[in-house]
């Protein structure tokens, strides 16, 4: 698919002053005017993140409820049950939370939901178990923000409530004992971008801060407790700026020396155990797909066994289990995939069909939105993926979008079709009556018509600046370096080079990437081409051709190496 090539703009005076107030080289003063980090306050913050620069947890909304309810549980021995999410987000913040309470002189319970048997979100029959457990006290993470009924079911049961949830509230939020989300109204916490885990780690802040220890211990135990934290915030995919750069930098620098015998394992089977110092890349394609797959494949309480257990042995045998099913989780998803490809064959343009809707029995609800968004990658349009279980007659949705769509409005634009339903932009998910596909087909895309134009159906590949090979030098990509983790709200910094050349023919591997040599001028570079394998027979050794990429370290042969995000024919 052929993307446009759009240079970020920048203010030329902005990036002169910080080149000279910060000693900057003049290519990352560019890269931080593109990303708006101009002022002297924020550039410190932004190339060195400190614990300090958090803010008062005291500033969210329900903060103070939340804690005293807290406290008085642990101080009376009350029961405590932690609700989850499958995600890893939720996971994490579960992990995150017991942690917190284990350390704080209380014991909690947890549940994380089955994806298949129990689907998205919290279910009424958890709460009565609960219930007739004797829980007093419900703490939800990374969920509940959408469940105003069952706050009130429990709250009959005789449990009290504390929403921790990141996602969009409704108009009214749960009528629970303290809500905790920055984005629901009213609520003065200046950071909204924070995650399901995210939240969590602020009340666990604002938590360990009133047991009388002295800043030194907690800051201790809050600086080991972010290595979950930046995972999960990752894997999240929300933006890594703020409170959550905070969290990623220093978190991904605690997984240098990890003592948890189960993020020990994890690193090991993703091989990434020899790692200097794991990236948020490492995260996003190692660690978080390993971790998605006990969810996905089977179930996510595997994840909270794997970092709550001081067994090695047991750490070890259920990293190897994660690791065993995000294999199947790949496979599962490459036959879904084709599947769907083939039944999109002739596809009307999008002017016709702006958003797809595909739907199949048999397809694993573990793997849909992965399949969602490989859909989105290769046609450029929303998509909707549902598995539907003749059985139940119901079908579970999952959903990825372009830049231009909000599919969280689109859904609500046909709220009364759904069983239920929730999640953000670019991602959500539903329960549909299998009857009702039909219906959705239509609604969605005759909202779409509505609100998606040509040019929003045309991808675009975002750069920084134009970059001659010889200024890919130790120095300069260390200084680039400084700029990292690098995630939404931060991209990868994406160069271009208008005249380079194919000095081979391209090797294509595992019939899926290729693998290039490029040069330019006196400098030559290996570039990779990964899922570009179908580009292969239009190169020959001697092209001349623009290259779009991101420089990465070579972990294999040392040096750099080039991670093609475009190539095209060089313009006469």
């Amino acid at each position: 698919m052929k993307r446009r090539w759009r240079y970020r703009g920048y203010d030329d005076g902005a990036a002169a002053r910080l080149g000279a107030e910060h000693d900057l080289p003049r290519i990352v003063a560019v890269l931080l005017a593109q990303r708006a980090v101009t002022e002297p306050e924020a550039v410190a913050a932004f190339l060195q993140p400190t614990l300090e620069a958090l803010h008062d947890p005291y500033r969210m909304l329900g903060m103070r409820l939340a804690v005293e309810r807290v406290r008085r549980a642990i101080a009376n021995e009350e029961k405590i049950l932690v609700y989850g999410d499958y995600d890893v987000d939720g996971t994490t913040a579960t992990v995150l939370l017991l942690k917190a309470i284990q350390i704080a002189g209380g014991q909690a319970d947890f549940h994380v939901p089955h994806r298949v048997r129990e689907g998205y979100g919290m279910r009424e029959e958890v709460i009565e178990q609960a219930a007739r457990e004797k829980v007093r006290l419900l703490i939800s993470v990374d969920t509940g923000i959408r469940e105003a009924a069952l706050v009130e079911r429990a709250k009959e049961l005789g449990i009290d409530s504390i929403i921790t949830d990141h996602h969009l509230p409704e108009e009214e939020v749960p009528q629970a004992l303290a809500v905790l989300n920055p984005n629901q109204p009213d609520c003065p916490y200046p950071d909204k971008n924070l995650s399901g885990v995210g939240v969590a780690f602020k009340l666990t802040q604002a938590l360990l801060g009133e047991l009388g220890w002295t800043p030194g211990r907690v800051e201790k135990i809050l600086r080991s407790m972010l290595k979950i934290v930046a995972i999960g915030t990752i894997a999240d995919m929300v933006p890594l700026s703020g409170e959550n750069r905070v969290f990623a930098t220093i978190g991904l620098d605690g997984l240098r020396r990890p003592a948890n015998p189960g993020l020990r394992a994890l690193l090991e089977v993703a091989g990434l155990s020899n790692r200097a110092r794991p990236g948020a890349g490492d995260v996003g394609f190692r660690i978080g797909p390993r971790l998605n797959a006990a969810g996905r494949m089977d179930t996510a309480r595997d994840v909270v066994r794997l970092f709550m257990t001081d067994d090695v042995e047991e750490a070890e045998g259920i990293a190897r289990k994660l690791d065993g099913l995000n294999a199947e989780r790949q496979r599962t998803e490459g036959e879904v995939v084709e599947a769907i490809v083939e039944e999109l064959s002739s596809l009307p343009p999008p002017d016709v069909v702006p958003f797809i809707v595909v739907a199949g029995e048999g397809w694993h609800p573990g793997v849909i939105g992965i399949v969602a968004s490989r859909i989105v990658e290769r046609f450029f349009r929303p998509v909707l993926v549902l598995s539907v279980d003749p059985k139940k007659g119901e079908a579970v949705g999952s959903g990825r979008s372009i830049p231009g769509f909000h599919l969280l409005e689109g859904l609500t634009s046909l709220d009364g079709i759904f069983e239920r339903y929730g999640g953000h932009k670019q991602a959500a998910g539903c329960t549909i009556r299998a009857d009702r596909i039909g219906a959705l087909r239509d609604g969605l895309n005759e909202y779409a018509v509505s609100v998606l134009g040509p040019e929003d159906f045309e991808p675009e590949l975002k750069l920084d600046v134009e970059l001659p090979f010889e200024s890919i030098t130790d120095e300069t990509m260390e200084q680039i370096g400084r700029l990292a983790p690098y995630g939404l709200g931060n991209p990868t910094p994406l160069f271009s080079t208008l005249d380079v050349r194919l000095d081979e023919e391209p090797r294509v591997l595992k019939e899926k990437h290729l693998k290039l040599k490029l040069s330019h001028e006196n400098r030559t570079f290996t570039a990779m081409g990964w899922r570009m394998a179908e580009m292969g027979p239009t190169l020959h050794s001697g092209d001349s051709l623009e290259a779009a990429y991101a420089v990465e370290a070579d972990d294999y042969w040392g040096g750099w190496r080039l991670n093609l995000k475009d190539l095209r024919k060089a313009a006469n």
